[in-house]
């Protein structure tokens, strides 16, 4: 077959006369390549580094995008508000733009609202994340109506509900088993993927323990758990860790007021873990370290541990029953470096934020060595960690309706990056 005769050498066309079009195509092949090229730098430098999804904005619409995106960038330059507390602060910028742009969810209208389905039955105490997501999620710009827009789909049962119930653990498991498998016959979605964009919420470890019955469910479906125990099959790059928030808070937001914190490090609460049981006996005598032997009995005066958040450097988060637990959050709202003695915890939002720039992370078995590890910190280390800490609190705040950046949006922002990274 002979070859395709050359078109006519036309005269080379000037530089300003490039078409609308063709440079619109010019600069999105050049900020994809520059994205990329990004993430798969930042990847090398750490094997726990978060995968993104890709940008897939339109050439229709990259103009527009691109200036929304450099205004809001303008914006929070100045105000600082993506600073390296993020592991990728740019990327993160630019994806969680194209979240709010495009991210859409369906809710499954199944069950009766007045037994274990919709919003949980109040939104205080330290299981208060699961009850805020679930009526965030209803009054957000993310709900669908329309499962056919939907990139995830949200399987609303609350555990928590049935626990205050008094709900057996048994029944738990046949009434979530007994929902899904009515959700699997009436509707086609989770057929398609065997469950990989389906997700749940739950906080109380009652609900990890509900849906242990459920193989294909723990295996297949996104899990938003406060507990993150591997010995209950949470899957990091596939589940998400939630924030467990004691909301509302009793007192403001700490933060700024380096000069009030005088202790060294505090800690005070249950000896429910042999972590713990480790840290009372062998700090609870010390002269720097406030560490007491029980909770903080209310009779000593009114918010009296509430407030040795706020003169405290470092407040101590072991782990309880669970790996998790509310003083994280606790600490994070009141300005307290919070010092997170586990040896192991999927942090929530850990493939956002940078841990190590406003937290201090040990092994279990550096509790011997406590007090030291505290005041080898210099004074210019503390004030980054405390400045930083002041950055993320905002991330770590549930709201009603909800607000950009807060507890809800990063867990939205979780949710999105693994809509696009998950496949069975």
């Amino acid at each position: 077959m002979s070859a395709a005769k050359p078109p006519a050498v036309q005269s080379p066309m000037p530089f300003t006369a490039i078409s609308t079009k063709q440079g619109l195509i010019l600069i999105l092949s050049t900020l994809t390549l520059l994205t990329f090229s990004y993430v798969s730098l930042s990847s090398l430098g750490s094997t726990l580094q978060p995968v993104y999804p890709p940008l897939t904005t339109t050439v229709s619409t990259v103009s527009t995008f691109k200036e929304d995106a450099d205004l809001e960038d303008d914006s929070n330059r100045k105000s600082g508000e993506f600073s390296d507390v993020y592991h990728t602060p740019d990327v993160f910028r630019l994806n969680y733009a194209e979240m709010e742009k495009r991210f859409r969810v369906y809710i499954y209208p199944d069950g009766d609202p007045k037994t274990f389905y919709q919003t949980p039955r109040k939104l205080t105490g330290k299981y208060a994340s699961e009850g805020y997501f679930f009526q965030n999620i209803r009054e957000s710009r993310f709900r669908t109506e329309d499962p056919d827009q939907a990139h995830l789909f949200f399987i609303p049962i609350s555990c928590h509900k049935m626990r205050g119930k008094g709900t057996s653990y048994e029944n738990m498991t046949i009434i979530v088993q007994n929902y899904v498998d009515g959700l699997i016959s009436k509707y086609p979605y989770w057929n398609r993927t065997l469950g990989a964009d389906h997700f749940f919420v739950t906080c109380h470890d009652v609900g990890v323990r509900a849906t242990e019955g459920l193989p294909f469910l723990v295996k297949n479906s996104i899990r938003a758990v406060c507990s993150p125990s591997y010995d209950v099959g949470f899957i990091p790059h596939k589940d998400i860790a939630l924030p467990q928030v004691l909301q509302p808070f009793a007192l403001p937001r700490g933060g700024n007021d380096i000069e009030n914190r005088t202790t060294l490090g505090f800690w005070a609460g249950h000896r429910n873990s042999r972590i713990r049981v480790i840290l009372a006996r062998t700090w609870e005598n010390d002269t720097e370290l406030d560490i007491s032997n029980n909770r903080i009995n209310r009779a000593t005066g009114h918010l009296v541990y509430q407030k040795r958040f706020y003169r405290t450097k470092f407040c101590i988060c072991p782990g309880g029953s669970q790996v998790n637990s509310a003083r994280i959050a606790d600490s994070i709202h009141y300005g307290c470096i919070p010092v997170i003695l586990s040896n192991y915890y999927d942090l929530p939002f850990n493939d956002i934020l940078d841990w190590s720039k406003f937290s201090v992370i040990l092994k279990e078995k550096d509790v011997y060595d406590l007090k030291q590890i505290l005041k080898d910190i210099s004074d210019e280390q503390f004030v980054t960690l405390h400045n930083n800490l002041v950055k993320v609190q905002k991330h770590f705040q549930w709201n009603t309706p909800p607000m950009p950046y807060d507890a809800f949006h990063m867990v939205m922002y979780d949710l999105w990056l693994r809509h696009s990274v998950i496949k069975y």
